[in-house]
């Protein structure tokens, strides 16, 4: 009899349910749309419903069109977009659309958390109050919908609800948790502080579980539901940023994940709870157990390419638009690119700064142009990387996914600037893998994650620096490093002047 776990991806705008062989196969992969709503400017929620209702259609046709035995699925886990706020009431019936991470409503409740605490609330929590974290949804329910407060007995997360509604247990993975600013890190367990400050019960906080540990078996109710069998196992599972880490292979301090989609990260694992960047890098828990990850978020990445090739190349082909900055050369030709075209978010917390092309001259063609965004995305980067290396950090391994992994050039102009080797996945599947990993080490079909890794994950396309380009690169980056604070004032008047003068 074949074996599978299933790793499911809850995400954004769709659910993906994987089934992965114990040789890190994937059998069959299905997935679900679900809708987001957005009744308010700043406002994004979704029906926790939706997403039993997606994952469970996804189950089904696993197991009705794929043919995936039932008696076959042996383990389950979870990857759940971050932060979002699910409310049960006393009969564990959700109270209100779920807010999710893009939710931006709770700023007053960002600066009401640093005038309480300040420095204190970073120094438990690691990170600094945003409005994409859980704490201020709460605090923003709590001062504006009280009456639904005072009916409120558990938080969750996404993914956590998932598995509560097929297993009737409540649970919270350290990762997750993490994410919420309700966690003291360094104690692994929800600050009693922070709680009472902003008087929250503690009892609204579920229990913290590994994201290996299992977390109980599907009930015969889902059972009836999915078609599943009340033999399969749950498995505690993890945040989408740390089950895509553990999809990458990153699992030892010496690798790093450079991930470009709309947004972009840089992610690093880490093994020590000391850790602290002051928020200007958040610190989270990792799915690996005793182990951690801190990462920053280049706000517009992938999306200042997107945004540049519809403005200026609609009708070309991507792969040839990207591919044309290879007629430039190193270093646009003298031409750089700041990519804060919406804000920024790491290592400059301003969402009113936007981007800027530096020292256009008559001799630039549209590659220079091509070649200076690819160069200063990636140059976004290197400042968090540098933040790194004045910690001690000391790696060898970049490994790239996303848009920065599909082209050649792209990952050699990233190996050039972090003067790191550049890999991708051979395969590469997401938190939806990273999942199925956690489910797979919960069955005891590796005894850990570095085990699993070496099985599931496989690295291609070795990129290495190119030490005359390095050096050119180093040189650049320190021009690049002064424009942000040379055009923050500047770009300030101008997002100043649009928001009264433009409609």
């Amino acid at each position: 009899m074949a074996q599978y776990v299933l790793g499911v991806d809850l995400g954004t705008s769709a659910v993906k349910v994987s089934a992965v062989t114990p040789e890190g196969k994937i059998a069959a992969q299905e997935s679900v749309d679900y809708d987001l709503k957005q009744p308010k400017p700043g406002y994004a929620e979704q029906n926790p419903e939706d997403w039993v209702y997606a994952t469970t259609v996804s189950i089904v046709r696993l197991i009705l069109n794929d043919h995936i035995g039932v008696d076959e699925i042996e383990g389950i886990s979870y990857s759940g977009q971050m932060h979002g706020l699910v409310l049960l009431d006393e009969n564990g019936k959700v109270l209100r659309p779920a807010m999710l991470w893009n939710d931006t409503r709770s700023t007053k409740q960002c600066e009401e958390i640093m005038a309480a605490m300040g420095q204190k609330f970073i120094d438990i929590t690691h990170n600094r109050p945003l409005e994409g974290f859980t704490l201020p949804k709460l605090l923003w329910v709590k001062e504006n919908e009280p009456e639904i407060f005072a009916k409120a007995k558990t938080m969750l997360l996404p993914k956590d609800y998932l598995r509560y509604r097929m297993t009737g247990k409540l649970a919270m993975d350290y990762s997750d948790a993490t994410g919420t600013v309700m966690l003291d890190i360094e104690k692994a367990d929800w600050s009693q502080e922070i709680l009472d400050v902003f008087q929250i019960p503690v009892t609204m906080c579920p229990p913290l579980v590994e994201s290996i540990e299992d977390t109980g078996n599907i009930t015969p109710e889902y059972a009836e539901f999915s078609g599943l069998s009340t033999a399969t196992k749950t498995f505690g599972g993890g945040a989408d940023n740390a089950c895509g880490a553990v999809g990458a292979g990153i699992d030892t301090p010496n690798k790093v994940l450079s991930s470009i989609g709309t947004s972009g990260v840089i992610l690093k694992f880490e093994d020590d709870a000391r850790t602290n960047y002051n928020g200007v890098l958040q610190f989270e828990d990792h799915a690996v157990p005793n182990s951690y990850y801190s990462m920053g978020v280049t706000l517009a990445a992938g999306f200042s390419l997107s945004w540049f090739k519809k403005t200026f190349g609609a009708d070309e082909d991507f792969n040839d638009f990207v591919n044309s900055a290879a007629d430039s050369t190193v270093g646009a030709n003298g031409l750089l690119f700041a990519p804060y075209i919406v804000g920024e978010r790491a290592p400059y917390a301003d969402a009113d700064v936007r981007g800027s092309f530096i020292g256009i001259d008559g001799i630039h063609k549209k590659s220079d142009f091509v070649r200076a965004v690819l160069e200063g995305i990636t140059f976004s980067f290197e400042d968090i990387m540098e933040i790194y290396r004045e910690k001690g950090a000391k790696f060898d391994t970049v490994v790239a996914i996303g848009g920065g992994a599909k082209s050649a050039m792209w990952q050699q102009i990233q190996a050039d600037i972090f003067n790191t080797k550049v890999v991708s996945l051979k395969n590469e599947q997401g938190p939806g893998m990273g999942a199925a990993m956690l489910a797979a080490v919960g069955m005891g079909w590796f005894k850990d994650i570095h085990e699993c890794t070496e099985k599931f994950v496989e690295y291609t396309n070795v990129f290495v620096p190119n030490p005359e380009n390095v050096e050119k690169y180093k040189q650049l980056h320190k021009t690049y490093a002064k424009v942000y604070n040379q055009t923050k004032e500047i770009t300030h008047e101008l997002v100043n002047f649009r928001r009264e003068n433009l409609s």
